[in-house]
């Protein structure tokens, strides 16, 4: 087990805090001092897409959590918040579908062409009903880590969100995205602008 983890550390860029490197990919395009939204954030440090971009990397951000309604979950996260102290970006204990994402970027001196969106909520038809309300919502992310959990749905989500986000001018930059050579565990699409130079 151990000689696998080497392996996988000399062969594969990984995180120590996102999932499969979503942190890594969004540093890589837009290195320091970038922007996010990170829709469905849940605890601040472990299988966190964002607290790399904050806490090394200097990014203004935004988060959305709401515990999958749940009180107790709720109350939890929050604990897990606020003995965070790195953590000094806001986070927000909203329903994400209801929630204003442009007044909050405007709360927090963040224009609404961020850099990096994450979108992961359950059920996963929630999350497609997120995005779509971020971008009406006139938020242009140029980069969109989006949870579709093909390797469990039924609906193609990803096909769904392509078809979505096409005419506001993304492209799939990263497909059938899985995390720890779990090839059969598919579970994202990252979708970028068109305007961004990315083979």
């Amino acid at each position: 087990m151990e000689l696998r983890k080497i392996l996988k550390s000399f062969f594969y860029k990984t995180s120590k805090y996102s999932q499969a490197g979503q942190d890594l990919f969004a540093f890589e395009l837009f290195g320091n001092g970038g922007t996010y939204i990170d829709i469905g954030a849940g605890e601040p440090i472990h299988l966190n897409n964002t607290y790399l971009l904050e806490v090394k990397k200097k990014w203004k951000g935004i988060s959305i959590d709401y515990g999958d309604h749940d009180e107790k979950k709720i109350q939890e996260l929050k604990k897990l918040w606020d003995n965070c102290k790195e953590r000094t970006n806001k986070i927000y204990w909203a329903d994400a579908l209801r929630f204003n994402y442009k007044n909050a970027l405007e709360e927090n001196n963040i224009n609404y062409d961020i850099d990096f969106l994450s979108c992961d909520i359950d059920p996963q038809e929630n999350t497609f009903l997120a995005l779509k309300k971020l971008i009406n919502d006139g938020v242009r992310p140029k980069y969109i880590a989006f949870e579709t959990d093909l390797y469990r749905e039924k609906i193609n989500y990803s096909n769904l969100a392509h078809e979505f986000l096409r005419p506001y001018g993304y492209k799939i930059g990263v497909k059938n995205v899985y995390s720890n050579l779990k090839k059969n565990k598919i579970f994202e699409t990252w979708f970028i602008s068109k305007n961004i130079n990315f083979n």
